[in-house]
């Protein structure tokens, strides 16, 4: 019994879709059959559509939500900041049951985020992990103010200081405030990165023996581009 037959994603289900929703059920076949970079060349394409406006805004209709009801097989797992800017579906011109996402405030880890990351992988058989970090990150900004000790912060802002701090800690020091800022931004998205696959033995099982990648990427606010950091 597969994975996907435990949470009711079964062969009979892509029937339903295909007689259904036939050109939905044919682009999910092919998202389906997408390895890690395959997953990330989506990705790009749909962020050059963004950048350039030429957005196609894929699987909106109402007969490819309907077919969604039956299950989801999104081709990647994106992990984001909170930030209202920073929407991964528009970044990267996708539409419902695409793209796993999960966001908080600095893209920061806890168990949940983890937890979250490792049902994509292990249930929804996603290929590719994403961590996504922006420019003008506020909380790894606000990091770096109580760092330097310009700020305090209180209450349960505290809890993501503390977990965004070593990367700024790590941080090579820069004469530019907003070029600090920038490698603080990048750094927090490849130690988030990182450390996925260092807790989590089904992120490391994954990427060992199944061809899962984990990778971070930062997003510009102005031109709309996404970077592959690692």
């Amino acid at each position: 019994m597969t994975r996907r037959r435990l949470f009711g994603l079964t062969a009979g289900t892509a029937a339903v879709l295909a007689a259904g929703a036939p050109a939905a059920s044919a682009d999910e076949d092919k998202d389906k059959k997408l390895d890690a970079e395959g997953a990330w060349r989506k990705l790009a394409e749909g962020n050059k559509r963004f950048v350039e406006g030429h957005q196609t805004h894929p699987h909106e209709s109402l007969q490819w939500r309907e077919a969604l009801t039956k299950g989801q097989h999104p081709f990647a797992c994106v992990v984001g900041c909170a930030d209202s800017r920073v929407p991964p579906e528009l970044v990267f011109d996708e539409g419902f049951g695409d793209l796993f996402t999960i966001r908080a405030a600095g893209e920061v880890l806890d168990n949940s985020v983890l937890g979250s990351v490792e049902y994509a992988v292990e249930h929804l058989e996603v290929p590719l992990v994403v961590v996504l970090g922006h420019a003008s990150c506020g909380a790894v900004s606000a990091t770096i103010d109580v760092v330097r000790g310009r700020a305090e912060v209180s209450g349960d802002i505290s809890t993501l200081v503390r977990a965004i701090e070593p990367a700024v800690l790590a941080t090579p020091p820069e004469r530019d405030d907003k070029t600090f800022l920038a490698r603080c931004v990048d750094n927090q998205a490849k130690r988030v990165a990182s450390l996925m696959v260092e807790r989590s033995v089904t992120l490391r099982t994954a990427v060992r023996h199944h061809g899962l990648k984990v990778v971070a990427a930062s997003y510009q606010l102005d031109t709309g581009a996404v970077t592959r950091l690692t």
